[in-house]
């Protein structure tokens, strides 16, 4: 796969950030002429991701949360978003439905609706280094014959 295109950025990890990041990824995503679904489909899986660098790296602290978003020749867009906090102790367990560390108002199922929603995932973290996830989703060709 070969980059076609690319750009980084770096947020505080607050909420007021959650909405910018879905529409930065989600402009930038425009240029591979996704459906409406398609847009719909990244702007959920990268706002779950965000929100938990928000709600559980930085519990006490406003750290930052780095992404990067990737146009590849395949028509499919790749997006990292990586955190420096406190990481994750058992990433599979994580990505079961229903499992949250916070409790409250959070279902558990942010793992699970970026599975639903991408067309791959991964997620690697390290305690105390932070955590990372690489999303890909393909885009439908669409030709246009009017």
């Amino acid at each position: 796969m070969k980059v076609k295109n690319k750009f980084n950025m770096t947020l505080t990890a607050c909420s007021a950030n959650e909405s910018f990041a879905r529409a930065c990824i989600s402009a930038f995503a425009a240029q591979l002429d996704p459906t409406l679904e398609e847009i719909n489909d990244i702007k959920t899986a990268v706002s779950e991701a965000v929100t938990n660098c928000i709600v559980h790296a930085y519990k006490e602290e406003l750290g930052k949360i780095y992404i990067t978003a990737e146009i590849l020749d395949t028509n499919a867009i790749k997006i990292k978003i990586r955190d420096k906090g406190c990481g994750i102790e058992d990433v599979s367990k994580a990505m079961e439905p229903l499992y949250t560390t916070v409790g409250g108002e959070r279902a558990g199922l942010g793992f699970a609706v970026m599975q639903s929603f991408m067309d791959g995932i991964k997620v690697t973290s390290k305690i105390g280094k932070g955590t990372n996830i690489v999303m890909i989703k393909k885009i439908s060709l669409r030709y246009n014959n009017g």
